[in-house]
């Protein structure tokens, strides 16, 4: 399969999308629009293909989809031959819908917090503290989830609701939003990062640079 993915290469949505394309052994047409300082996003020509002015985009044929989730969502369904990365199954699949719309939340808190930090684009008052109880939500779930023996989000291999959740996670140190005190957090992170064929972007650098937060070796 072929589509172009209107990109930015420190956008953590966009991120999403090349990554979940990587593991599935897809390569999109990259085509790079600066949202900063240039704001080329904001321009007629983009606005013509997405009016709300925001990454990513990808556009297959006649087919253009414009957010992250339902980017993933479709990558999944067509070119995952294993029908692993989004189950079918009713239960399994309104557990992945709900970890795509907690995905929002991590992007409109963490996420927000972070560009608010790097570019100084104003966050909501309260991003940060809601993206610290993101945080807290998502250690407990993976607590509990490894008690049960589960190490990932829905079931007990990734789905697209860590690949739509992974970015803004790995990336919410930017905005000063530690995982100290988060060992299921950190160990979920370190899980997605050993994936193979797992694809790195500045701030999320490749395994090795990371210490296994079982043992703490590199």
């Amino acid at each position: 399969m072929s589509f172009t993915l209107y990109n930015h290469v420190l956008d953590a949505d966009c991120y999403k999308v090349r990554l979940m394309a990587a593991l599935l052994g897809v390569k999109p047409d990259l085509a790079a629009v600066d949202i900063h300082p240039r704001q080329e996003n904001l321009s007629d020509a983009f606005l013509a293909l997405n009016p709300a002015g925001t990454l990513p985009v990808a556009v297959a044929g006649d087919l253009v989809l414009r957010d992250a989730p339902s980017i993933l969502v479709w990558l999944a369904l067509t070119a995952d031959v294993t029908e692993r990365w989004h189950p079918r199954d009713p239960g399994p699949m309104a557990g992945l819908q709900q970890w795509l719309g907690f995905s929002h939340r991590l992007a409109a808190t963490a996420g927000a917090a972070r560009l608010e930090a790097m570019l100084g684009w104003p966050a909501p008052e309260a991003a940060a503290a809601e993206a610290e109880d993101c945080l807290r939500q998502l250690e407990l779930h993976l607590a509990l989830g490894h008690l049960e023996g589960r190490d990932w989000l829905v079931g007990r291999h990734p789905t697209v609701a860590d690949i739509a959740c992974f970015a803004d996670v790995a990336l919410s140190p930017d905005a000063g939003l530690l995982h100290d005190g988060l060992p299921f957090v950190r160990g979920w992170l370190w899980r997605i990062r050993a994936l193979p064929d797992f694809l790195p972007m500045p701030g999320i650098g490749p395994l090795h640079e990371l210490a296994d937060p079982a043992t703490g070796r590199r």
